[in-house]
Order: structure tokens, then sequence, then C-alpha cells
């Protein structure tokens, strides 16, 4: 009978559990859709894009609309490190470290300013070597092992707004080695 009696209470209990579980999710749910919204509203009036569309169309293209512009091996020397020692006092790595790369922009043909920039783009390879040279050698030898996806990134956006070539979307290092 004891037994009987434990097993009704305990079922007891699950089911206010579960009501007060569903009361409580309903409650968040509804918070959360409003909590949203207002984020929506807030960054629309402050013309910051969330989750732009238009942008994953752009960089995705396909591979026959692909074409690649080969920038040959650059040697850069890069920014030198800061040590921060035990003692809390900070210095500099004395070593000059430089960078070997080999750099691939990806062209997208169908973009409409494609047709304008094709054929002179080997008299852009200058400009966008220094570019290339100064966007990786302000980073240190750390930063650049770390996280090249970044620094690839970082040379995508300065060409796209200092040259205003759009029709570049994306950086590929076609070897990279360091020293």
């Amino acid at each position: 009978m004891k037994k009987n009696l434990i097993s009704i209470l305990i079922l007891g209990l699950l089911v206010v559990n579960v009501i007060l579980t569903a009361i409580m999710m309903f409650s968040v749910t509804s918070t959360a859709k409003k909590t949203g919204a207002l984020v929506t509203n807030i960054a629309t009036v402050l013309n910051i894009e969330v989750g732009d569309k238009e942008e994953e169309k752009e960089t995705t293209v396909q591979l026959t609309d692909t074409l690649p512009m080969d920038i040959e091996k650059l040697t850069i020397p890069l920014k030198r490190s800061t040590i921060t020692n035990a003692d809390g006092t900070v210095t500099t790595d004395q070593t000059t470290h430089y960078c070997l790369v080999e750099v691939t922009l990806l062209m997208n043909s169908k973009h409409e300013d494609y047709e304008q920039y094709a054929t002179s783009m080997d008299s852009y390879s200058g400009m966008l070597k220094d570019l290339i040279n100064g966007v990786i050698g302000s980073h240190t030898l750390e930063e650049l092992q770390n996280s090249s996806e970044a620094v690839k990134d970082e040379i995508l956006k300065k060409i796209q707004s200092e040259y205003k070539l759009m029709f570049i979307y994306r950086v590929t290092f076609r070897s990279i080695m360091y020293q």
C-alpha cells in the first residue's frame, strides 16, 4: 500500500512539473520573440544589417563564373611581437620574421563591374601587392598563424573599400610559409 501511495505521489509531482515547464516555456518563448523583434527594430533604425541575405548571395559564385588572378610570391616582413614577462614588463621580439605567401584573388565574371576592369587587372597588380603587403605586414607572426582567415577577410575588405573592386569576392593563399 505504501508503494502505491508513493507511486501516486511521484506521478502527481511529475504532472505538476510538466504543467509548470509548459507554462514557463510559453512565457519564455513569447518574451524571446518580443526581444528579437525589438533588437531587429533597433538595428533597422541604426542601419545595422542583421543577417543580410544579399551579401550571402553575392559571395556564392558558381565555379564556372570564377576566374582566378594569381599574385606572385611576396616576401613580407612581419610586425614584431611584444612579449609580456612574468614580472609584468613588456619586451619586443628582436627577431625579424618574414612571411612568404602566394595569393590568389577570385573574381566573379558575372559581376557588372567585371567587364570594366577585366582587361586591365594586370596593371592593378602593383597596387594590389602593396595593399596585401600592408595588411599582412601589420600583423605579428602569431596573429598570422592563428588567424589567417581573418587576414584574408581583411585583405578582401580593404580591396573592396579602397579600390571598389567588388567583383573580387574571395582571397586565398596558395601557399604560405613563415620564418
